[in-house]
């Protein structure tokens, strides 16, 4: 099967400008930007390397010699990271990007264009093209997304089992609570909170953005009614926002909002809702193409389908029986 990522270019209907581009990753998770000439279209800010597909050409391929004609260096490991599109006012433009991890060779500017290594956090202390702004927000986050279970029978066993998922390479979580008064909320909350942090996890709570910030919370997720709550931004833009997607339209409004990422459900059938009707890969992969933010897959998600996700257009997977760690691992 061909994956959107894998299509050949250039893609000119309508002055459509395809681009694939590369964000590259060293040993110490910089990613590598480089500077437009000033006399270039949006001139003098930073990008992602990168250039315009030819004909014939599939993102790889153009990947490959892009980086080589521009930086110098060998394609060697990549994947999908998101697909962008972006409408200037003089051009429309599809950005093709992938996460790149192993090339042969040393980066040097080619066609002497400056370059940085800049680490994820400080990626907004560089000036880059509107269309570029999503990538900084798929860089920031994790492939997987942990939603744990809504009820807690045990807060002991929740706890111990939330600190054994995040001991298992967890870095993003939904903190979904439901049907417990306010004070075993911000009681569990803020535990839940305390050991993510020190596991070097973020969190997001599905509920207010006042309880949120009692908790000491990294953010909030908006469920697919509070996303309509809202006319603009609920939490300020250092924080997380988060959205639970079903269609194009809430997808749209997510961007709308100003999300930094969304879920797109359900892909797969699940056992929590058997009679809802699944997207399926190939209709998730067009919703999310449309979409202005990083998208996960949400619904009959585990491990093994990240790599999937990934070719469909996905920022990684997200789910709860599939990532929740309740049994010691080893």
């Amino acid at each position: 099967m061909t994956s959107p990522n894998d299509s050949p270019g250039p893609d000119q209907r309508g002055g459509l400008i395809h681009v694939a581009a590369a964000a590259l990753i060293d040993d110490r998770d910089r990613v590598l930007l480089a500077r437009r000439p000033v006399d270039a279209h949006q001139g003098g800010l930073w990008e992602f390397p990168g250039g315009k597909l030819e004909n014939g050409e599939s993102v790889a391929e153009a990947l490959r010699r892009e980086l080589r004609e521009e930086l110098g260096i060998v394609l060697q490991r990549h994947r999908p990271l998101i697909r962008v599109h972006h409408h200037y006012a003089d051009r429309s433009v599809l950005l093709d990007v992938h996460r790149v991890t192993a090339w042969q060779g040393q980066p040097v500017g080619r066609q002497g264009q400056p370059l940085a290594w800049v680490l994820p956090e400080e990626l907004n202390d560089y000036p880059m093209p509107a269309a570029d702004v999503p990538i900084v927000s798929a860089l920031r986050l994790p492939p997987v997304y942990l939603i744990t279970p809504p009820k807690i029978a045990d807060q002991t066993g929740f706890l111990r089992a939330l600190e054994r998922s995040v001991a298992d390479g967890i870095r993003l979580v939904q903190l979904r609570l439901f049907d417990i008064d306010d004070a075993t909320l911000l009681q569990i909350g803020r535990a839940a909170c305390a050991l993510c942090h020190a596991g070097q996890a973020r969190v997001l709570l599905n509920g207010s953005p006042e309880t949120a910030a009692a908790i000491g919370a990294d953010g909030v997720h908006l469920n697919s009614r509070g996303l309509y709550l809202h006319r603009q931004r609920p939490i300020a833009a250092t924080r997380l926002l988060a959205a639970s997607c079903h269609s194009p339209q809430d997808l749209a409004r997510a961007g709308g909002l100003g999300a930094d990422f969304a879920l797109l459900s359900p892909v797969l059938p699940t056992r929590s809702h058997p009679d809802a009707d699944p997207l399926g890969w190939e209709r998730f992969a067009s919703w999310v193409d449309d979409a202005t933010l990083p998208v996960f897959a949400l619904g009959g998600m585990h491990s093994d389908l990240i790599d999937t996700a990934w070719r469909h257009g996905a920022q990684g997977i997200a789910g709860i029986r599939g990532l929740w760690t309740d049994e010691p691992t080893g």
